[in-house]
């Protein structure tokens, strides 16, 4: 019997170290980038000369669910972003009950990886989170032709109203995002790319 001993510790001992071997973790696939296309900037019903008329309420935006989130809801943690002509708005300060902020920082929106630690601001009285104005956050106007252009290279980057981290560049200002917009084309329909992170982490690729 005790030549048999061996022979059989020593296919248990394999046995053992098949299955011990560790398994490689699966690799984690990238943050999709997607691209929203005519969000409404608080618009109501056209006016008589076609052009949407500016509307009193924001329209309320939820990185999570990548919807428009109902009025109804403004004083919760639903949403993230408000969008009213060229104003967006944070969950966040006097704008809402949310930890939400932004800042706005210039680079290529492929390039930001990580979003920060620290440094988000929220609306204020006196200023809001995303500035307000042409050439102070994300677009600029012409004076000559009435034209609002998003500034090339200015990426807002978001912490939610929940804790998580998004980024957002806005393509366009104008309905169907036109290569170039002219007077008849209709405003304040956004077009924006947009990254987020729903998994807490700052992360963002």
């Amino acid at each position: 019997m005790k030549k048999y001993l061996l022979p059989l510790a020593a296919g248990l001992g394999l046995a053992a170290c098949s299955h011990d071997k560790p398994v490689a973790p699966a690799p984690v696939p990238p943050l999709a980038t997607e691209t929203v296309s005519n969000l409404p900037a608080g618009v109501s019903m056209p006016s008589g000369s076609g052009q949407p008329a500016m509307g009193s309420q924001y329209t309320l935006y939820s990185f999570a669910t990548n919807a428009i989130v109902p009025n109804a809801d403004s004083a919760t943690n639903k949403w993230d972003l408000g969008f009213r002509g060229t104003t967006i708005i944070v969950n966040g300060g006097i704008s809402g009950p949310g930890q939400a902020g932004a800042q706005v920082q210039t680079g290529l929106f492929s390039e930001m990886d990580t979003a920060p630690e620290t440094g988000y601001a929220q609306d204020a009285p006196t200023a809001k989170a995303i500035p307000t104005g042409p050439g102070n956050g994300w677009y600029s106007y012409n004076a000559s032709t009435h034209i609002i252009s998003p500034i090339a290279g200015r990426v807002l980057l978001i912490r939610t109203a929940t804790g998580k981290f998004a980024k957002i560049e806005i393509l366009s200002y104008y309905k169907d995002a036109p290569v170039a917009p002219t007077a008849t084309s209709v405003s304040r329909y956004y077009t924006f790319r947009r990254v987020y992170q729903p998994d807490g982490s700052r992360k963002l690729k």
